[in-house]
């Protein structure tokens, strides 16, 4: 069974990718994975949550939980900037958002251009980032896997509200 992303790579040779900017590198998801890009606001703590959800923002009438993209993917969160977002995602049914320093821009490529990533990261067990696009001139995009940082919640959620903080 395919997901809608996967489809999206499949049906068409062009690929949207909504890409975002967190600890001084560009990373994408594909934009069906995308519900929209707002600007960041203040997020309000939930007790004893994993301790990968920020918390919660109230976006016209929903309760979605918070993420910071740079921690999930083992950083330093950013300082929030005028710049900063949220990236509201939509993984079959479930509503989250990905804070990032910023939005940068919706990359339009050949499916061809999706890269692997490098086999010796994939057999080590690396699954954060799903496929890479090379730039002339710039550093490449990542392109992250929508179910690994989901997965990296759940960990966090089996290791107990503050562990990872």
């Amino acid at each position: 069974m395919q997901t809608e992303a996967a489809q999206t790579f499949v049906g068409e040779n062009q690929v949207n990718l909504a890409c975002f900017e967190t600890e001084g590198r560009l990373y994408a998801l594909d934009v069906s994975q995308v519900r929209e890009i707002v600007r960041s606001q203040a997020v309000t703590p939930l007790p004893m949550a994993p301790s990968l959800i920020e918390g919660v923002v109230d976006l016209r009438g929903a309760v979605i939980p918070v993420l910071d993209l740079a921690r999930v993917l083992g950083g330093t969160p950013p300082e929030e900037t005028a710049q900063s977002r949220i990236v509201v995602l939509d993984c079959d049914g479930l509503v989250l958002g990905l804070f990032v320093a910023s939005a940068t821009d919706v990359l339009s490529v050949d499916a061809s251009r999706l890269e692997d990533v490098p086999e010796l990261a994939s057999q080590a067990g690396y699954d954060a980032v799903r496929h890479v696009v090379r730039r002339p001139g710039a550093a490449p995009v990542m392109v992250l896997s929508l179910e690994h940082i989901l997965e990296n919640v759940y960990k966090s959620a089996i290791a107990g509200p503050e562990e990872s903080r």
